[in-house]
């Protein structure tokens, strides 16, 4: 018998679309489920779902800033759970867990590496919702005193009085107590004038509150007080409290500027002492001088 010998048929290689149709039906199906699927959740997520959040978040009072960072993350998210519908309608769904769990260490490496940045970033985010201070606000917190120029979602932006620039992590504004003296419509100042003790003090409360009356700046309602807050060495402390509309760090300056300088003009031209702190020092010297003892009276004043 003669051997025959067999050989395997070599694979066809379709031509045309049609032959592709024949060769590959199935997976051919499947990316076309997977393309359809993909556009058509894609295009509800960014067309119907995305407008909807945002007008929503706009009608909630949310800040721009905010607004614009959930356009992005839900543009993502829109992407992410369109290619995860596409690729389970497809059949893909072993592709899918293995990318889920990659993308699960990824984030998780990514985590670690940046807590910190996690942490501003988080922070901002509350800082541009809740509003402790806003653009434009005098904030003071420990060193840092200023006027608010910028709210990033990592670190805020502030001007000194000096014409400095401070960068502060939005945690630590977040953390921290922190001062807002213009949060309100008024803010209320206090100012320690010292009289002498052989004056008036009914009189010098008298001066007082009228050149508190005098400067339009100073609120009538709630009105100034005059208090005695102090005896001191060489003073009777009297503590003024006044109030002031649409305070500003340049506003609050100048109005206690004037205020003050008024005080003490007026004191002057009423004859109500406004003595400054000193101390006397008293003793005794004594010298030799070729052996007899002579001794000599020291008394001097000295300011403090």
């Amino acid at each position: 018998m003669t051997p025959t010998l067999l050989l395997q048929d070599e694979p066809v290689i379709p031509q045309d679309f049609e032959g592709l149709l024949e060769a590959y039906p199935g997976v051919l199906a499947a990316v076309a489920t997977f393309v359809v699927a993909f556009v058509v959740v894609y295009l509800l997520g960014r067309l119907i779902a995305v407008p909807l959040v945002k007008r929503a978040m706009k009608a909630r009072g949310y800040n721009e800033t905010i607004r614009s960072l959930a356009d992005g993350v839900l543009g993502a998210l829109a992407l992410f759970a369109a290619l995860a519908i596409a690729l389970t309608l497809a059949g893909f769904g072993a592709f899918l867990a293995a990318f889920a769990t990659l993308g699960g260490a990824l984030a998780l490496a990514v985590g670690f590496a940046a807590q910190d940045l996690m942490s501003n970033f988080v922070a901002g985010i509350f800082i541009l919702k809740d509003k402790p201070f806003e653009v434009g606000d005098w904030i003071e917190q420990d060193d840092v005193v200023g006027r608010v120029v910028d709210i990033d979602l990592r670190v805020t932006t502030v001007k000194t009085f000096d014409n400095e620039k401070i960068t502060v992590p939005n945690s630590e504004l977040a953390n921290n107590p922190l001062k807002n003296p213009v949060a309100y419509d008024t803010l209320r100042q206090k100012f320690v004038f010292g009289i002498g003790y052989e004056d008036d003090i009914d009189h010098a409360k008298r001066v007082i509150l009228d050149e508190a009356s005098k400067q339009d700046e100073i609120l009538s309602d709630p009105a100034p007080d005059v208090r005695v807050t102090e005896l001191a060495d060489s003073y009777v402390g009297l503590q003024t409290r006044f109030w002031m509309g649409n305070p500003s760090r340049s506003g609050f300056t100048a109005i206690r500027s004037d205020f003050v300088q008024a005080v003490k003009e007026r004191c002057d031209a009423e004859g109500i002492d406004m003595p400054y702190p000193y101390v006397e020092v008293v003793g005794g010297l004594d010298v030799d001088l070729d052996g007899e003892l002579a001794t000599q009276r020291i008394s001097q004043s000295a300011d403090d």
